[in-house]
């Protein structure tokens, strides 16, 4: 995976754990495996900008105060999990921090429309032939 443009340092980021959900056996029960990983996106060191597009985006992971919570509970430790949070954070600010490139409109060129003529003249000329026949 590529280095990401904005790193998201682990003291901008609040850990809590908690018992994961779901089956699990006996172990599910007694350890706290979960985490909850909290990001508050207008406290963060990240550029003006990119704070303005995480917190417009529609995600239902992120409060009305700004903060974001993950919860990883994929993974039989905590350390697991708390790297798999880690890593979803940077994955939703490295999407946020792309900008898509500007298309501009170009024309077609003089080959490509008369390509595009002669196709369409073959196909009727098929289309044509399927009509009934006369004896």
């Amino acid at each position: 995976m590529d280095k990401p443009r904005y790193p998201i340092s682990e003291r901008e980021v609040e850990f809590s754990a908690m018992r994961a959900q779901g089956a699990g056996g006996q172990n599910v029960n007694k350890v706290s495996s979960a985490v909850h990983l909290r990001f508050d996106v207008r406290a963060s060191s990240l550029p003006e900008w990119l704070r303005e597009r995480l917190l417009a985006q529609p995600d239902q992971r992120l409060n009305k105060d700004g903060v974001l919570v993950i919860k990883a509970q994929q993974h039989r430790t905590q350390e697991l999990n708390r790297a798999d949070a880690l890593q979803r954070l940077q994955a939703w600010v490295d999407a946020a921090s792309h900008i898509p490139k500007a298309r501009r409109a170009t024309k077609p060129t003089y080959g490509s429309k008369q390509r595009r003529l002669a196709g369409k003249t073959r196909r009727g000329e098929v289309k044509s032939l399927r009509g009934k026949v006369d004896l």
